[in-house]
């Protein structure tokens, strides 16, 4: 991933030092487990330890003759070692070290990851209950349906944040598996007992039974529960961009002191975050169907992942870590305009409130057909020659021969709509809202 969407934390995890450092760990444990096994001697396994080291650069400049990274590394090590380098990749195929390694740097990205997430959720969880009770019309195909709450909208982001946050956590269990099984995964120069051994001294579940690899549906996993997780912040940051829009002017991003809009119009505040979200999701999505396409490969393996995955690994983990940090600053910084909210409510003449005359009707002994005829027609009327939707309403003989005129106006109240929301919050968020103030 490029520079401009990598954070420090995530960066750093996904460096070539650490990719080898992760590598030198796999290589330790294995020589630790063979030297308690009396494979090796002691004494080579604390030349090993102790002396144990390397460069990126010298890897690197080995390779350039090899064309084989990890032989290079463990040449790097040798030279490093001395003597007892005879003993370090013992019985192992490159994948063995690599695969091992790369659970570590799965579950270490996960663990971030988690974070980010926990971190959105609180802000979410903030903003719903600061506008718990903030009236907002609905809309249904792009169109004015009936009120809402703002709230809401937060409140339904969070709930899916959860599932994300639980899917991300089972896919940590999942990519946590690693394998020293050897070069077709038949364990034909270790005992099975080494691979147990060295998993668990790495924190990890070892592989049921893998070829010389490990099987690529677990990473498949990982990356489609990315794809799931950046296309929610992608449906978060298309919501803002429309509430942004100059014609709805809702709610918009934080525009700071200094920042500039456009080169050409300097009146410009564009949706720049949202917009950035949006785009990258696109990519987190393709990396997905990359790990899906490396599921499939020859017999016990093939390399035609393994170009693949330096790339969508790393990238995938890095552009939803910077998604997730930027979705968590956009909502929170959120600029939100109530007062504009009841405007556009109030743009359509009082048509949103249909729905709920239509049901007052019924309960007063007219038919559903009936009704449903009468407030279209009016509805109708207001949509194609203006006015006001109460004042047609009240003029009406079948409607007013059903309804009062106070059961009418009733039909018109926009508290109804919020009447239920507390419930709704106590459900999402697993506590009586009713008690939490506005802004709480």
């Amino acid at each position: 991933m490029i520079e401009r969407y990598t954070l420090p934390e995530m960066g750093a995890l996904w460096s070539e030092q650490s990719k080898f450092q992760k590598w030198l760990d796999v290589e330790l444990a294995v020589c630790e487990v063979h030297a308690e096994m009396g494979t090796i001697p002691r004494a080579a396994l604390d030349e090993i330890k102790s002396r144990a080291c390397f460069t990126v650069e010298r890897i690197n400049e080995i390779e350039r003759t090899t064309d084989h990274d990890v032989i290079a590394f463990t040449t790097a090590l040798a030279e490093s070692i001395g003597d007892a380098a005879r003993f370090v990749h013992y019985g192992l195929t490159s994948s063995d070290v690599v695969d091992t390694a790369n659970a570590l740097l799965l579950r270490e990205a996960c663990d971030l990851l988690l974070g980010r997430i926990d971190t959105l959720a609180e802000v979410l969880e903030r903003r719903a209950f600061e506008f718990k009770r903030t009236p907002q019309i609905g809309r249904t195909h792009g169109v004015h349906a009936e009120p809402t709450s703002f709230g809401l909208t937060f409140a339904l982001w969070y709930d899916e944040t959860r599932r994300n946050r639980e899917r991300l956590r089972r896919a940590r269990a999942g990519v946590a598996v690693g394998k020293i099984s050897g070069a077709v995964g038949a364990f034909a120069h270790l005992d099975p007992i080494v691979e147990e051994q060295v998993c668990a001294r790495l924190g990890l579940r070892a592989a049921a039974v893998s070829t010389q690899i490990i099987q690529r549906d677990v990473y498949a996993e990982y990356l489609t529960t990315l794809a799931i997780i950046a296309s929610s912040l992608d449906k978060f940051a298309l919501q803002i961009r429309h509430w942004q829009r100059t014609e709805v002017r809702e709610a918009e991003e934080r525009f700071k002191k200094g920042q500039k809009g456009s080169s050409a119009m300097p009146h410009k505040r564009n949706p720049i975050l949202s917009e950035r979200i949006c785009g990258m999701a696109r990519v987190v999505r393709g990396y997905a169907v990359a790990g899906l396409e490396s599921i499939a490969l020859w017999h016990e393996r093939d390399i035609s992942h393994s170009s693949a995955e330096r790339i969508i690994l790393p990238d995938a983990s890095i552009a939803v870590d910077y998604m997730l940090a930027k979705a968590a600053s956009l909502i929170d910084g959120l600029v939100v305009y109530p007062e504009r909210m009841l405007e556009n409510l109030q743009a359509s003449r009082g048509l949103v409130f249909s729905g709920q005359l239509l049901l007052a009707l019924t309960q007063a002994g007219a038919s559903r057909e009936e009704a449903y005829e009468w407030v279209q027609r009016n509805a109708m009327k207001i949509w194609n020659e203006g006015g006001d939707f109460r004042t047609r309403v009240l003029e009406d003989p079948d409607i007013a021969a059903h309804l009062t005129r106070d059961r009418i106006e009733g039909a018109f109240a926009l508290d109804t709509y919020l009447r239920n929301v507390d419930a709704v919050f106590a459900r999402v968020f697993k506590k009586d809202s009713s008690t939490i103030t506005d802004g709480e």
